[in-house]
């Protein structure tokens, strides 16, 4: 099996029970894909961006469980650990591990996105999360202007959020 792919049963099987958090993280998965090979990024870079991914909301159920909250700031302070955890017991190389737990610990951070891998995995993030919150027009727009700058990715936001 592709380390991916374990990955993904890994997450599956980490929010057992939550099939909203399931559900979100493969969207947010397959719309990061999809930007990633649209935007041509080299191989590790995708499979970075990939696997993050699939791990970037890793925080919450830590969150709810110890806190009762799952905020963007707690997100990035409690999933990097974790992340960590999985991604070694699949099998990834140290690099890979330190790249995806640093996108995970700044995937709620927007004012210093370093790296198309970052950018990709913010813009994915949001495609999800603008349509799970019923975003109103506002919001939508703001967030257009003040968050993507990918080719791919403004495709998809304005075919999805076209007025």
């Amino acid at each position: 099996m592709k380390k991916l792919d374990n990955l993904f049963l890994q997450m599956i099987k980490w929010d057992a029970g939550n099939a909203e958090l399931i559900q979100h993280f493969t969207k947010v998965h397959s719309y990061a894909r999809l930007i990633g090979l649209g935007e041509g990024l080299d191989e590790k870079t995708q499979t970075i961006l990939e696997a993050a991914a699939y791990v970037h909301d890793i925080g919450i159920k830590e969150g709810i469980e110890k806190y009762g909250r799952d905020d963007g700031p707690l997100q990035e302070k409690l999933g990097p650990p974790s992340a960590r955890i999985l991604l070694e017991k699949v099998g990834y190389s140290k690099d890979i591990i330190e790249r995806v737990s640093f996108l995970v610990g700044h995937h709620h951070t927007y004012n210093s996105i370093d790296g198309k891998d970052y950018q990709i995995l913010v813009e994915a993030d949001f495609l999800v999360n603008l349509f799970e919150r019923r975003s109103d027009c506002n919001e939508i727009k703001s967030v257009r202007e003040r968050i993507f700058k990918t080719k791919t990715g403004l495709e998809i936001f304005d075919s999805m959020f076209q007025d």
